[in-house]
């Protein structure tokens, strides 16, 4: 009796302790932590405020929108129940609204509900005149916002709206909390640094530290809505450095988790790699390196008006001068030199999917040194005994501002080279990417303000649907002092032809005529050579081994599904 009982105590025992392991392994927090670094440093944890990748993808480890892309670029619900859709009555027959259902139960990390009133704060957040938000294209046709319900949300458009994800879907769109950020409206929106470093959110993790440019450091949100995610306890989110220094923090010395944008020599990186503690992850999506082009006049003598469509550039105003500028360079020796097998020469700012893929710039693949010459001499810039074309007292003197990474400054020594060749001086600047991508409004040398006559940088889109992203060259989303800095058309493009071409995209529901419109928007910037395509690049990352779960996503967040990671056992 005694040993039947003795054997029912240890079964019992044994039981629980079965029980408690299963549990542990369910646990929040089970596997301690994670470190990511990005090279470029987050600078604030406000999409909204920013365009850069880097803060918005490490804004999407705390804030998060209704629904995104996931790796395929499918709409996926995130805190929605469902994707509206015409067939299951969440967008109206007539394509001027849509309804979003929030997930019941849904709380901010303080514990608070999450309810449509967060949702329509945030609309009405960006759409503030005064507020300069960097993703007001989302917006595009938005006429109210109207909460019906605590989990109902309904956006309704001036007109049919045959796309209407614009707003609150994808990694550039997440929702943020109405009671953290209500005296952040319009011109204020800058000002609440403790909201914009520090936001409260739905996500896996909240911030328990912000050091701008530098490290956050986060911890597991407890009131995250799968009580056994995330897997880390806590997250070290580290800014700064450079790409090789990343890359070799992953696959070299194990330091590091998760290692993003890996923009160094092909030959390099598969050094690193054959050490044998991570693996590199890439895919093509529609990110492009590019120059671009400033219509305006640069010149600090200008003052507060320098770079503001009042004074038109005194020399990159000729059409004859821009595309001379791109026949010089060789994308495929850039190619070669900078990516490898991660890159794709490229003559258009809109290179996917396939069907927005315009043939009508291919001329550019080809470098044309004498053509660019003789253009330059039919326009009447002459060549001075000092190698530098000039007209007029006006000298082809350029300077070439981009972010510091040595892929990038390999390529302003190249493209200064074979401009050298045509006429033109160049002076070539770069600036710590922290700073470049920051939106800082104080600072002289972020890519907005462009004080300088071009600038390269890559640049890419959520999902696979470019009308928000093309509606960004519009002539109302030109950066300026009024709207701080904060637009998303740097060259400062204003073509009546193009704004008609995005308006009737957004009213357009045949994929075909949209893929027309968007292909013809792509070439009047390309034609105008307003942009300067240079190479479509495929996103780069490692991560340790011993990292699992990891789903590469180049159509959001790549860290858009960080709940999901874990440690091998």
């Amino acid at each position: 009796m005694k040993l039947k009982h003795l054997m029912a105590g240890a079964l019992g025992a044994a039981l629980m302790s079965t029980s408690a392991i299963a549990e542990s392994h369910m646990a929040q927090g089970r596997d301690g932590h994670v470190n990511i670094i990005y090279w470029q440093a987050a600078s604030i944890l406000n999409p909204y405020l920013s365009g850069g990748t880097k803060d918005i993808e490490a804004a999407s480890l705390v804030i998060e929108p209704l629904a995104r892309y996931d790796e395929g670029g499918a709409l996926v619900a995130w805190l929605a129940t469902e994707i509206p859709t015409v067939e299951n009555g969440g967008v109206s027959e007539d394509l001027r609204s849509i309804t979003w259902h929030i997930t019941p139960g849904l709380t901010w990390s303080d514990g608070t509900p999450f309810t449509a009133a967060d949702v329509v704060f945030t609309g009405e957040y960006c759409m503030d005149p005064s507020g300069g938000c960097q993703q007001l294209a989302k917006f595009d046709g938005v006429e109210s916002i109207v909460a019906v319900d605590d989990l109902t949300v309904i956006v309704n458009f001036a007109s049919a709206k045959p796309f209407p994800y614009g707003p609150f879907v994808g990694g550039q769109s997440p929702i943020i909390q109405a009671a953290q950020f209500a005296d952040c409206m319009g011109v204020a929106a800058p000002t609440c640094t403790d909201a914009n470093f520090n936001p409260i959110g739905t996500g896996p993790f909240m911030v328990s530290e912000f050091r701008a440019n530098d490290t956050i450091s986060m911890e597991a949100n407890p009131n995250y809505r799968d009580p056994s995610k995330p897997a880390f306890a806590t997250l070290t989110f580290k800014g700064g450095g450079s790409a090789d220094a990343s890359a070799r923090a992953v696959l070299e010395t194990g330091e590091f988790d998760y290692a993003w944008n890996l923009q160094i020599a092909p030959e390099i990186l598969d050094s690193m790699e054959a050490a044998g503690n991570g693996t590199i992850v890439s895919g093509f999506g529609t990110l492009v390196e590019r120059i671009m082009i400033n219509l305006t006049n640069p010149s600090a003598d200008l003052g507060d008006e320098r770079s503001t469509v009042a004074h038109p550039h005194p020399f990159l105003s000729d059409i004859a001068v821009r595309q001379a500028l791109s026949m010089a360079i060789d994308r495929e020796f850039l190619v070669e030199v900078g990516y490898g097998q991660a890159g794709r020469p490229t003559c258009n700012v809109l290179p996917a999917p396939a069907i927005y893929a315009s043939t009508a710039n291919d001329g550019c693949l080809v470098q044309d040194i004498a053509g660019a010459n003789a253009m330059l001499d039919a326009a009447g810039w002459e060549m001075g005994s000092d190698g530098v074309r000039a007209k007029d007292g006006v000298r082809l003197s350029i300077l070439y501002q981009t972010s510091t990474n040595a892929v990038r400054q390999d390529f302003q020594a190249l493209i200064k080279q074979w401009w050298s060749e045509i006429g033109v001086e160049t002076e070539l600047k770069n600036v710590d990417a922290g700073v470049f991508f920051g939106g800082d409004q104080s600072s002289p040398d972020t890519f907005q303000k462009l004080f300088a006559d071009v600038e390269m940088y890559a640049n890419n889109f959520d999902g696979t649907d470019p009308e928000a992203y093309m509606g960004g060259f519009v002539c109302d989303k030109i950066p300026s002092p009024e709207n701080a800095w904060l637009g998303t058309n740097m060259p400062r493009y204003c073509n009546p032809d193009y704004d008609a071409a995005s308006a009737e995209m957004a009213g357009t529901a045949d994929i075909n005529e949209r893929a027309r419109l968007a292909k013809a928007m792509n070439d009047m910037m390309m034609q105008d050579f307003v942009i300067i395509p240079l190479v479509d690049r495929g996103r780069v990352s490692a991560h340790a081994n011993s990292l699992e779960g990891v789903v590469l996503n180049t159509w959001d967040s790549e860290l858009w599904n960080v709940a999901d990671w874990s440690r091998a056992e």
